[in-house]
């Protein structure tokens, strides 16, 4: 399996997204259409950006009742995205129900991954707001087992529990990874980040890198970075 660094389209609007993307005319980036430009411009900013050569992660993070989740994949699946991906505490039934609503007649569909963890989330938070009392390792590799069973691609976890996924879930078990930062970078919201050279050390297959690269002075130079760092 290939790595790739796939940038976090988090924009307000289709305008900006194009604008930011025009800058890069010798490859055409994975990237990640979340909910912010989702919701502002719909289904089309998926479409344009297929049309325009891009693989993308539609990151939509559903979280409902099973049969909500299966109709709602199954509008999704006719968007020819490459990726797309739900919340692993919405329980196996519900991410079966996924995997039913997202597949097309002819047995083909995107990657479909589970969001264990947030990398904003760390042990005290999930005490204190979630009620959960194991360690978040622990609680991280049982998402992770559930979303195998239940016949996901992979999950969203942290470059630091990348690994360990892998051990528990095998080489082939997709680990898409946020919260990576430059080592001399601002971490942002986020808490628990590695470096793209550290990610790829860890065993992440896709890392996912908004701010250090759509923040930049210079986004395509941060871009080749991540590359040369993460993947070669």
């Amino acid at each position: 399996m290939g790595k790739d660094v796939i940038i976090a389209c988090d924009f307000a609007g289709a305008k900006q997204t194009f604008e930011f993307l025009d800058r890069f005319t010798d490859k055409k980036p994975f990237v990640k259409i979340g909910m912010e430009l989702f919701y502002a411009e719909g289904p089309q900013i998926v479409r344009e950006l297929k049309a325009r050569g891009h693989k993308i992660f539609l990151d939509l993070k559903l979280h409902d009742i099973p049969n909500t989740v299966k109709k709602s994949m199954a509008v999704l699946k006719n968007l020819d995205v490459d990726m797309t991906n739900l919340h692993a505490a919405g329980t196996k039934r519900m991410m079966s129900a996924a995997i039913e609503g997202l597949t097309r007649e002819d047995g083909t569909r995107p990657l479909l991954i589970a969001v264990t963890q947030l990398t904003s989330t760390d042990r005290e938070s999930m005490q204190k707001d979630l009620l959960i009392d194991k360690p978040i390792d622990e609680v991280v590799m049982h998402y992770a087992k559930n979303a195998k069973d239940s016949g996901l691609d992979g999950v969203v976890c942290s470059p630091l529990e990348a690994g360990k996924v892998h051990e528990a879930c095998g080489r082939q078990f997709i680990t898409v990874t946020p919260g990576v930062r430059f080592a001399d970078g601002d971490m942002g919201d986020q808490k628990r980040v590695m470096t793209p050279a550290q990610a790829k050390e860890t065993g992440s297959d896709y890392i996912v890198v908004g701010r250090p690269i759509t923040a930049a002075s210079n986004p395509v130079e941060a871009y080749n970075r991540c590359v040369a760092e993460f993947c070669d």
